[in-house]
């Protein structure tokens, strides 16, 4: 049609959010998501379910891994669902360059992989959350609040023997690596970091502020010579810091 253009790859529908509504008075802040997966259907079908609720606007897709780089460098989300198994460059590797160029950015890996090895290159990769494809609507809602909030998760029927595979690894080193440098309340709190606490909940765990539990959290990260949350808590799993009871076998 004479005046029309065309829409650009990746935009989403007319119908949908355009910005993010107004957030009522002491409402949860909004997180901007980004779908990479490189099946549309799937796109199309989870995007109308997120997007029913008040605090997710969807702020873009990719439909493969180097689509997914651009789309986090140009869109800027908060927090990316993250298929593994994607054209040209696939999800991993995605999550390793976005991790390195975009630390504050949270990666979800959202999957048909149930395979502990593919949850333990994924969270090498960066990412701060692993569920399966399966998973129920609420549960992935509640895994991007969690990494928006700053937390880790795991889908939890693949978490314990997740953490078995990196304390048996973590056998192989020195398991009191860099644990002399840290204080008794700092192990405490990357326990916290590894069993998916946000910093909100780690404070109200210690009777704490969230300033405090943040500088603790750079006094640890300076000391362990590590960069961001994700680390910390690999490092925990590593070092088999996270208590058994929060991941069950």
């Amino acid at each position: 049609m004479p005046g029309s253009t065309a829409k650009p790859e990746g935009a989403r529908e007319p119908s949908r959010k355009t910005s993010p509504p107004p957030e009522p008075q002491g409402a949860t802040e909004t997180t901007n998501l980004l779908l990479a997966d490189d099946h549309g259907l799937f796109r199309e079908l989870l995007g109308r379910v997120l997007e029913m609720e008040h605090d997710i606007h969807i702020v873009g897709e990719a439909t493969n891994g180097i689509d997914a780089v651009n789309k986090a460098r140009q869109l800027k989300p908060n927090v990316i669902l993250m298929d593994i198994n994607m054209p040209i460059v696939d999800g991993l590797a995605a999550t390793r360059q976005i991790a390195e160029e975009m630390p504050d950015v949270g990666v979800i890996v959202l999957t048909m992989y149930k395979h502990n090895h593919q949850v333990l290159q994924a969270m090498r990769a960066g990412a701060r959350g692993y569920l399966l494809k399966s998973a129920q609507a609420s549960e992935v809602l509640s895994a991007i609040r969690t990494v928006r909030g700053g937390g880790v998760l795991i889908e939890p029927t693949l978490a314990g023997t997740v953490v078995t595979e990196y304390r048996r690894l973590s056998q192989t080193a020195d398991p009191a690596h860099g644990l002399s440098v840290l204080t008794v309340r700092e192990i405490e709190i990357i326990r916290y970091v590894a069993a998916g606490l946000s910093n909100r909940e780690i404070a109200d765990r210690l009777s704490y502020s969230e300033k405090t539990v943040k500088n603790y959290l750079s006094n640890i990260f300076s000391k362990l010579g590590i960069r961001d949350r994700t680390q910390a808590a690999i490092y925990g799993l590593r070092q088999g810091l996270i208590p058994q009871e929060e991941f069950p076998e």
